[in-house]
């Protein structure tokens, strides 16, 4: 079910919500948290409704999308409830916003937070350069950026250092988590020598891959280079070199090992909802995350 509500305010919204809930028998008892998207506009929106909706069978939410309109045309709220088969697991409330309205996200945004349930905020692109100073980000426990989209990803996920606090993540590293546990299993393997150096390559506008070297430089303490080329990971020890290879829109990927036959392994790229999915499971401070962007600092760019 959709509900339109044109010129409307967050009153007569929240009125809505407790009718649709006792004529249709829409609950939010069950709720784990509030997701809270922030996009650039209503064209935007769709995408990310749909990853939140997709992330919300594993994470039942409500989500509240705040489109940003024209912050220099007449103040006006249009809102839109999703209920039902239309929302998956959560129930979405979409909120477009223009005028004065955009330069206050918080204050729509709160009417509609789920009482002792916590909050998490997405901007799916153009993050605050400091999320956690944001009025929206003020409200979460959890905010999760994406520099995959930004204008210059890897000055984006760079910028992710000095703005980094406890309740930070991006959706850059969630997209290698499977390359980090296959890395992670080729080295617990014999021998077991140090790693002397890591060569990482891949497209240089893919931020994802400038967390893994920081997440290696942290890791293994020792020298790791960043190049421009193929999809590669190549880790050298003293008598035995391992890489793992992926064609760049492939979904298949190569392990190779001194002296043993290629391995083959499915590591297709990871969608934004199993993205999104992943990041709602901890609502906890991500550690190893904040090691891997101060590992960024020791990487060696080629």
């Amino acid at each position: 079910m959709i509900v339109d509500m044109p010129a409307t305010d967050t009153r007569s919204v929240a009125k809505r919500l407790v009718k649709l809930r006792e004529s249709n028998g829409v609950i939010t008892t069950g709720r784990v948290l509030t997701l809270v998207v922030c996009t650039l506009d209503s064209s935007e929106a769709e995408d990310a409704i749909d990853a939140a909706n997709d992330a919300s069978r594993e994470h039942p939410c409500r989500v509240i999308v705040l489109a940003r309109g024209d912050r220099f045309a007449e103040t006006k709220l249009d809102a839109q409830i999703r209920v039902g088969g239309d929302a998956g697991a959560a129930e979405v409330i979409v909120l477009r916003l223009q005028g004065d309205l955009v330069n206050h996200e918080s204050s729509v945004v709160i009417p509609f937070l789920l009482p002792d349930t916590p909050v998490v905020a997405w901007w799916p692109r153009g993050a605050p350069e400091f999320p956690s100073k944001d009025s929206v980000g003020r409200l979460a426990i959890r905010r999760i950026t994406d520099a995959t989209f930004a204008p210059d990803p890897q000055e984006a996920i760079r910028k992710r250092v000095t703005s980094y606090a406890p309740g930070n993540t991006d959706l850059a590293w969630s997209r290698i988590t499977y390359w980090r546990a296959l890395l992670a299993a080729a080295l617990d393997e014999p021998p077991y020598e140090a790693v002397e150096s890591v060569t990482v390559s891949g497209l240089k506008e893919e931020p994802a891959l400038d967390v893994l070297a920081g997440w290696l430089a942290a890791r293994l303490n020792c020298p790791v280079r960043r190049r421009t080329g193929e999809l590669r990971v190549e880790l050298h020890r003293p008598t035995v070199s391992i890489a793992i290879a992926r064609p760049q829109t492939g979904r298949t990927a190569t392990l190779s090992r001194t002296g043993e036959p290629d391995q083959r392994f499915a590591l297709a790229r990871r969608e934004t909802k199993d993205c999104l999915a992943e990041e709602l499971r901890r609502l906890d401070d991500d550690e190893i995350y904040a090691e891997a962007l101060s590992g960024i600092e020791k990487v060696t760019y080629e």
